[in-house]
């Protein structure tokens, strides 16, 4: 349903805004006057996932750690989920992977960027008591390396920004991101790729070869060029029709034809097709195609 990224610096008070959104969010879901589809909300976070501060201390023990954060967040995503990631999430490059991610899911995203001053984040981080301080060091490697969020970008937008001043998240404007926010197609580059059955090839070379010749029996048997629309035997179930111009069609013409669609298609089998939905390889499929190629290449 939806996927909302909470990021900011660390002890910036991600987590208190996080557990104001899913308050308010559960509260909207849970009103009587609510009338759209019966969701969940739930929260992603290092604390959920038993995540110490210590990773951040070392760049070896930090990339499993993301990688760990990243599967949760996956196995989380769906329909009727509004999922929040309560995380650092502080490489612009993580959070272009969530975002695909979602869009993979066909979710509705945005991002939260919690805003508080550096000095201010540093004594939050002093005055813990929990367990869950960062080391003076790391703290201060995380507030340098960290790379904020921008509206400008697709994956950061909408981006809504709250001050460590304000008392509560812009929730209004959240709730209508995450329930009536556009929703976007799975990037091109992620999804993966139809393949072709093995005997492709075999079929696209057999079924334009028959073709041709077949074209050339029947003119053949006609005595001079056929013109109209000539059904080719080729078996005993595919019968293709292809419409001829009147005259001779010469041998060389239709060859130069069979090579160019063969080309073009034989690339399609080996690489892979980006067309939507599966592509038929069948003989029929085959025939047919090959037939309006002709149709469409052949001079009158």
């Amino acid at each position: 349903m939806a996927f909302i990224t909470i990021t900011g610096y660390p002890c910036s008070g991600k987590t208190r805004r996080a557990e104001q959104l899913r308050a308010h969010l559960e509260a909207r879901l849970q009103d009587p006057a609510y009338e759209g589809p019966k969701l969940k909300v739930v929260v992603v976070s290092d604390d959920t996932l038993n995540i110490p501060r210590t990773v951040y201390s070392d760049g070896r023990a930090e990339k499993p750690a993301r990688a760990a954060l990243f599967t949760a967040v996956q196995r989380q995503m769906g329909q009727d989920t509004i999922l929040i990631v309560d995380s650092l999430n502080y490489i612009k490059g993580f959070r272009y992977q969530m975002y695909c991610a979602a869009r993979e899911h066909k979710l509705r995203v945005c991002t939260v960027f919690v805003v508080a001053t550096q000095d201010q984040c540093k004594e939050w981080n002093a005055a813990r008591e929990d367990g869950r301080a960062y080391a003076p060091a790391t703290l201060d490697n995380l507030l340098m390396r960290y790379e904020e969020p921008s509206s400008m970008v697709r994956w950061d937008s909408p981006l809504f920004t709250v001050a460590w001043t304000d008392e509560d998240v812009p929730i209004d404007d959240i709730w209508k991101a995450v329930t009536e926010g556009n929703v976007k197609p799975p990037n091109a580059g992620t999804q993966a790729v139809p393949k072709a059955p093995t005997d492709a090839l075999r079929t696209l070379e057999h079924t334009t070869t028959t073709m041709v010749a077949a074209i050339m029996a029947e003119q053949a048997a006609s005595g001079g060029g056929l013109g109209g629309t000539v059904t080719l035997p080729l078996s005993a179930t595919l019968r293709p029709r292809v419409r001829l111009p009147a005259r001779s069609v010469t041998l060389s013409e239709l060859q130069r034809l069979k090579r160019q669609f063969v080309t073009v298609h034989k690339k399609a089998i080996t690489l892979g097709t980006t067309e939507k939905g599966a592509v038929d390889w069948s003989e029929e499929s085959v025939a047919d195609k090959f037939a309006l190629y002709i149709e469409g290449n052949l001079k009158p």
